[in-house]
């Protein structure tokens, strides 16, 4: 199924509701167990890394078992299928795709190509910090730009801080940590103008989870030859952050510039996996499915508690607690649950990560006894 395909079930289901949406939606004919395979229960709640606690899916597992005869051959003999499958899915030529180790690897990647040699680099604070933490070890200098009252992206000062060192602008879009979301038009008309004057990263970790109706991606300023890249990866909805694969989506002139600092790139497992989670149309609705009934939960928790949050467009739910979060986290993690690190100048927020529903409870009932 193409993205655009996924995107209009997403519109569809209206996952943005609250639970009583999911007994009305029936677009997947496997079961739980059909979809997921079995495996041991980790007593630990671990809802610190936004990973998908339902994945790989079975169809992933099976395809992950019978690559098991190409390990011992270099990742070029199944490379070009992906390459061509990403392609088509994005509705691109292939020269505009950069595979990765997982996403991270890609904005390392560009933080290295544009901030080496005191290349600036303006970005949101918070923001995830792979890309300007390695592009400062190459001699980058940082603009971090704090985020509005509502958690988002202040488009207007990021927009003040570009002068004629600037060489590339860091959107996070949902942010992580905050799981805020720019709105549409201004999204698009930020990206569309400021590309004139230095490159747009646009990270789309976390797109699958908006259902917003219509919500583009910046792929289509790709698609219109703008100074744009966009990342994606397969860590997320898919279930494979263990895998470590994901893609970088550019201009064919700037995907070869950022496909020459590509280092570890993937494995021939990872990538007989994402081709398969790629045809595993079940598996995707499934999971965003278990998302939305997870955040729900969390959103329930949290209000029963009378604390702030923010409504959040992807795994996650940024939330105050009103302590010191490394507190927190030791004390979280006596009762079983393992929480999300600190994200400055937030030292009293909480990053957490959606789960099963076994994990929510656990959350549900180590908060109210750590918060008394």
């Amino acid at each position: 199924m193409k993205s655009i395909d996924r995107r209009q079930w997403l519109k569809t289901a209206g996952l943005g509701g609250s639970f009583t949406l999911l007994g009305g939606i029936q677009p997947i004919s496997a079961s739980v167990e059909e979809l997921m395979g079995s495996g041991d229960e980790n007593p630990m709640a671990k809802l610190n890394s936004n990973e998908n606690p339902f994945g790989p899916s079975k169809r992933v597992r099976s395809a992950i078992t019978k690559a098991f005869d190409k390990a011992c051959r270099y990742p070029s003999i199944v490379f070009r299928p992906l390459l061509e499958q990403i392609a088509e899915t994005e509705g691109l030529t292939t020269d505009h795709i950069v595979i990765t180790g997982g996403s991270t690897e890609g904005l390392k990647a560009t933080g290295l190509t544009y901030g080496i040699d005191q290349g600036e680099i303006i970005a949101a604070d918070p923001i995830f910090q792979a890309m300007l933490r390695y592009a400062e070890g190459f001699g980058a200098y940082i603009h971090r730009v704090p985020v509005d009252e509502t958690l988002g992206h202040d488009l207007q000062a990021m927009a003040q801080r570009i002068n004629n060192k600037t060489r590339l602008i860091f959107v996070c879009n949902p942010n992580n940590p905050t799981g805020t979301l720019i709105e549409k038009n201004a999204l698009r008309d930020f990206c569309s103008s400021i590309s004139k004057k230095a490159v747009v990263f646009s990270d789309e970790a976390y797109y699958d989870f908006i259902t917003e109706a219509d919500y583009p991606s910046m792929v289509e300023l790709v698609k219109e030859d703008m100074n744009v890249i966009v990342s994606k990866t397969f860590s997320k909805v898919y279930g494979l952050a263990g895998m470590r694969i994901g893609y970088l989506v550019a201009r064919p002139d700037i995907a070869a510039r950022l496909r020459k600092n590509i280092m570890a790139m993937t494995n021939v497992l990872a990538i007989e996996a994402a081709k398969e989670a790629l045809k595993d149309d079940d598996f995707y609705k499934f999971s965003l499915i278990k998302n939305t009934e997870a955040k729900n939960a969390i959103y329930k928790i949290l209000e029963d508690l009378n604390l702030e949050y923010i409504k959040s467009h992807t795994n996650f739910v940024f939330f105050k607690t009103g302590r010191p979060i490394a507190e927190m986290i030791v004390e979280m993690k006596k009762e079983q649950v393992i929480i999300g690190r600190p994200f400055p100048p937030f030292y009293e927020w909480c990053r957490i990560s959606t789960g099963t529903m076994e994990s929510m409870a656990m959350f549900d009932k180590a908060l109210k006894k750590v918060l008394g």
